[in-house]
């Protein structure tokens, strides 16, 4: 699937009910966690950890925060130190972060305020990810997103867990449907509204289909990654793109960039 379509999703209206929202974005870290879906990208992510002599990540655009859990606890277990992990977004998701900083112990926090990707402030410290979120944005901004990073000479990954391929758009709609029904009374933290916007007005469902197609469609290729980073001006820059992973569900598309010197 080579083509990029810049189609809307209901999750980035401003107008769209918080609380279907909500709903679609527990869904989201629900299947990301359970499927462990960026387990490819660790390596990666301890690379630039490494290169920047860093314990710490600072995640922009997390939306509800889907994998975060478990990608820190693989970077402590592989580092053999603990790494720690701050959240951030334009919209914060303070319910979720709050349930994801209570499970973690505390190992992952948050930033309660918004957090612009194409401005971060100084103050915020650590290599910056971007996880399942980055094709949210047209190319102009996302350019933007990865001059920022470069220009305050700061390492950035940005992942989406995706081979971006048709039989991965096939087997959305034969059993997203099901699995939907299926996996949402065992989301946490536990809600009465997400129940009844999935099983008596199932709007959660539907959005979800329009929502994930969609996204499979505006996922960047690696070659397109590529092309929008050599046009960040970042002297002494380096840039990687790519996928990495294997079998269903495990495909993670990737671009990490970092400064040559620190």
């Amino acid at each position: 699937m080579n083509i990029r379509l810049q189609l809307f999703e209901f999750e980035d209206q401003s107008w769209f009910p918080h609380v279907i929202r909500q709903g679609m974005l527990d869904f989201l870290r629900f299947m990301i966690t359970r499927l462990n879906a960026y387990e490819a990208a660790i390596p990666l992510l301890q690379e630039l950890l490494e290169r920047t002599r860093s314990r710490h990540l600072t995640d922009l655009c997390s939306g509800a925060g889907g994998g975060i859990a478990s990608v820190q606890q693989q970077l402590t277990q592989r580092m053999e130190k603990s790494v720690q992990v701050t959240l951030s977004d334009l919209y914060p998701n303070l319910r979720a972060y709050e349930y994801i900083r209570h499970e973690s112990g505390g190992a992952i926090d948050f930033i309660p305020e918004p957090v612009d990707a194409t401005a971060v402030p100084e103050s915020i410290k650590g290599v910056r990810t971007i996880f399942s979120s980055f094709h949210h944005f047209p190319p102009a901004v996302a350019k933007a997103i990865l001059q920022d990073a470069a220009a305050k000479r700061t390492a950035i990954g940005i992942f989406e867990g995706s081979k971006k391929s048709w039989l991965e758009m096939l087997l959305l709609w034969l059993f997203f449907p099901v699995i939907i029904l299926v996996v949402t009374p065992f989301i946490r933290p536990f809600s009465i509204s997400r129940l009844f916007f999935t099983y008596i007005l199932p709007l959660i469902p539907l959005c979800i289909m329009w929502d994930g197609t969609v996204s499979l469609l505006r996922i960047y290729t690696p070659e397109q990654l590529r092309q929008m980073a050599s046009e960040v001006q970042a002297p002494g820059y380096t840039w990687r793109s790519g996928r990495v992973g294997a079998g269903a569900g495990k495909y993670v598309i990737y671009l990490i960039g970092y400064p040559e010197e620190l």
